[in-house]
């Protein structure tokens, strides 16, 4: 009997043994697959962001820089301003000179198409 009781206890313990490999390659295998996402996700980070810049690079050759596009439209439109603004403050006088002019020198005159009837 003791041979017996002897022999159930070292299947208990081989069963044990087994049931703790068993438990430890499970979570290696757990942390391999966690180690295989991150990787993953990594590499796939790391795609994208180089497709990003080629795509930013064929963007920049076919249409040109945007913000080089940008500060050469606010150039020309600050050197428009400027321009309209010397030109009206060079024409203000001779232009008022002339509204007034036309405004206070009145020359009464019968319009031709006035029928005078007596």
């Amino acid at each position: 009997m003791t041979s017996q009781s002897q022999g159930i206890q070292q299947l208990l313990q081989a069963e044990k043994r087994a049931k703790d490999k068993l438990e430890e390659a499970k979570k290696r295998k757990g942390k391999r697959l966690k180690q295989a996402k991150e990787e993953a996700i990594a590499e796939i980070d790391h795609y994208r962001l180089q497709r990003e810049k080629e795509f930013r690079n064929k963007q920049t050759n076919v249409m040109g820089s945007q913000g080089n596009l940008s500060a050469k439209i606010e150039e020309q439109t600050t050197e428009t301003v400027r321009n309209l603004t010397s030109s009206y403050h060079k024409n203000m006088e001779s232009m008022m000179k002339k509204l007034l002019n036309t405004i206070c020198d009145i020359n009464p005159e019968v319009h031709p198409n006035f029928r005078h009837t007596v």
